[in-house]
C-alpha cells in the first residue's frame, strides 16, 4: 500500500510540474478578460443565487453575509439566500436583523429558516433551491458561514460557465485568515495547501474532475438537478454531488489563482470532529457508489478508474491507513521483533521521505515545520483511519455531523489569544485516551530500542510518543473555556 501511495504522489508531482512548466493549467486556456468584456458589452447578465448555509454561527455570520452582499454584480440579477438552521432563537433574530440591514441598502436578501435540520447542510441547500424566486437563477455560488469572497468573485467565475456549456462547477481556492494563530493551524495549512495546489489542480487539468470543497464554488444549477440534487446519505454531500455530476458528463474547473478567505479550526476538539467527518464520509461514499461508478457508461473507462482508484481508494483510504499502520504500528513493532520485521532503508526512509517532501513543498514558508507536521499527521492518522473504517463498515457514528466551531476574525483572536490558551477546564474535556494509549505504547518501544536495538529508531519513537502525549492531554491548538 505504501508503494501505491508513493506512485500516486510521484504521478501527481510529474503532472503538476508539466502543468506549471508548460502553463497548461486548465483555467488558463480560457481567455477570462475577453469573456468578461463580452459579458459587459452584451449586458446579458445571468441571474445568480448566493447560498450561505449556517448553524449557530454567532462569531462569523456578519462576515459572510457582508461579503456576499458586497459582491460586484448587477443588483437586479443577484439573490443572496441566508439558510439559517440555528437552534438559538436569539441568534436567529440577530441574523435576520443583519439581513434586513442589507435589504435596506438595496440588496436582494432572502432569510430562510426551517423547523428541523433534516439532511443538515444538504437539506438546507436542497430546500433553498426549491424556492420560487430561484426558478430563473442559472448559477448558484455557495459560501459557508466563515467564508468571505472578494468583490470580484463572480466576475472571475461566472464567465467560465457562460462560455462553456459543458462546465458544471468552478471551484476557487481557500485562503486561511488565521493560519498563524497557533502551530496547529500552520500544520493544517500545509496539508490543505497540498490538497488545493496539487490534488485539485491535477484533477482539473487531467480529468476535469475533482471533489467539490462544499464552499467557495459556483455551480450551474442545471448540473445539480441533472445529478439528482443534494443528498444527505453521507457526511460529504459536496463530494457526493460532484461524483454524480461527473458521471453525468459535467466537467469541472479549478481556478487556483482565485482565493476566498476563511477560517481554520483552531481548537483540537473542532479539528478532530472535522477530520472524522472528512475521513468517514468519503469512505462511506466509496462503499455506496462503487457499483454505480463501475456501471456508468457515460464517461470513459480511464475517468472511472481515476475516480475509483486514485480519488477514492488511494487518497481517501490508503493514505490514512499507510500513515497510521506504518508510522505507528510497523515501525514500533519492528523494534520489538526485529527478526520477524526488518525494515530496509528504501521502505523505512526513502519512500516516506519522498512522500513527505512532496506534501510539504506546497507551503515553502513552513518547510522548517516539516518534522512537527509529520508527527502531527501521524497522530491524526489514528482518527482518520478509525473514521475510514467506520465509513466502510457503516458502523456507529457513520452519519455523525458536528458543525466545525468558528472563533471569528483574526483581530478578535489575537486580542483574546492569551485567554484562550489558559488550560482551565474539566479534565475530561482535555484528556484523550486513545492518544495516551498510543503514546505509552510508543514510549515503551522507544525505551526497548534504546536498551536493546541497533537501528536508532528510538529517536523517532520518543518524538512521536511525546506528540501523542501532548495531544492526548489537550495541549495543542487554542483553548476556549465553556
Amino acid at each position: 500500500m505504501s508503494l501505491m501511495l508513493f506512485i500516486e504522489r510521484v504521478y501527481m508531482a510529474i503532472v503538476i510540474l508539466y502543468v506549471k512548466l508548460f502553463r497548461k493549467k486548465r483555467y488558463t486556456k480560457y481567455n477570462l478578460d475577453a469573456l468578461k468584456e463580452d459579458l459587459e458589452l452584451s449586458k446579458s447578465y445571468p441571474k445568480v443565487l448566493i447560498q450561505i448555509p449556517m448553524y449557530n454561527e454567532k462569531e462569523v455570520y456578519k462576515l459572510s453575509i457582508g461579503a456576499a452582499c458586497g459582491l460586484s454584480w448587477p443588483s437586479s440579477r443577484l439573490v443572496v439566500q441566508v439558510l439559517d438552521d440555528s437552534t438559538n432563537e436569539g441568534l436567529r433574530e440577530l441574523v435576520e436583523l443583519e439581513c434586513y440591514k442589507w435589504i435596506e441598502k438595496g440588496v436582494n436578501v432572502k432569510y430562510e429558516t426551517r423547523n428541523n435540520r433534516n439532511g443538515y447542510k444538504a437539506g438546507a441547500l436542497r430546500e433553498g433551491l426549491r424556492k420560487q424566486y430561484v426558478e430563473d437563477c442559472e448559477f448558484v455560488a455557495i459560501f459557508d458561514a466563515d467564508f468571505q469572497p472578494d468583490m470580484d468573485f463572480l466576475w472571475r467565475t461566472i464567465p467560465y460557465l457562460l462560455d462553456n456549456p459543458e462546465l458544471g462547477l468552478v471551484q476557487a481556492r481557500w485562503k486561511f485568515v488565521n493560519a498563524d494563530e497557533c502551530l496547529m493551524t500552520r500544520l493544517q495549512e500545509m496539508s490543505l495547501d497540498y490538497h488545493f495546489c496539487i490534488e485539485q489542480e491535477v484533477g482539473s487539468s487531467t480529468y476535469s474532475f475533482f471533489g467539490f470543497n462544499g464552499t467557495a464554488g459556483v455551480w450551474r444549477i442545471r448540473a445539480i438537478h441533472d445529478a439528482g440534487g443534494w443528498k444527505e446519505r453521507t457526511t460529504v454531500e459536496d463530494m457526493d454531488l460532484a461524483v454524480r455530476a461527473s458521471l453525468k458528463g459535467w466537467k469541472f474547473v479549478f481556478v487556483g489563482d482565485l482565493t476566498v478567505k476563511n477560517e481554520l479550526p483552531s481548537t483540537f476538539k473542532a479539528y478532530r470532529y472535522q477530520q472524522h467527518r472528512w475521513s468517514c464520509g468519503p469512505a462511506n461514499l466509496f462503499r455506496k457508489m462503487t457499483r454505480e461508478i463501475i456501471m456508468c457508461k457515460r464517461v470513459s473507462v480511464w475517468k472511472r478508474f481515476h475516480v475509483l482508484y486514485a480519488f477514492f481508494f488511494v487518497r481517501k483510504i490508503v493514505a490514512h491507513w499507510v500513515t497510521f499502520f506504518f508510522y505507528c504500528i510497523v515501525i514500533p513493532v519492528s523494534v520489538l521483533v526485529p527478526n520477524h520485521i526488518r525494515l530496509t532503508k528504501p521502505v523505512a526512509i526513502y519512500i516516506p521521505a519522498t512522500i513527505t517532501l512532496l506534501n510539504a513543498v506546497c507551503t515553502p514558508r513552513s518547510l522548517h515545520l516539516v518534522v512537527f507536521w509529520i508527527l502531527f499527521e501521524n497522530v491524526m492518522s489514528l482518527h482518520r483511519t478509525k473514521a475510514a473504517i467506520i465509513g466502510l463498515l457503516e458502523a456507529n457514528r457513520v452519519n455523525e455531523w458536528v458543525v466545525t466551531e468558528k472563533l471569528g476574525n483574526t483581530t478578535k483572536q489575537k486580542n483574546n489569544a492569551k485567554l484562550w490558551k489558559r488550560p482551565r477546564s474539566r479534565i475530561g474535556e482535555r484528556v484523550h485516551v486513545l492518544e495516551l494509549m498510543m503514546g505509552t505504547f510508543m514510549l515503551y518501544c522507544a525505551i526497548f530500542d534504546l536498551l536493546y536495538g541497533k537501528d536508532h529508531f528510538f529517536i523517532y519513537l520518543l518524538l512521536q510518543a511525546g506528540t501523542f502525549f501532548i495531544m492526548g492531554f489537550g495541549y495543542v491548538g487554542t483553548f476556549v473555556p465553556n
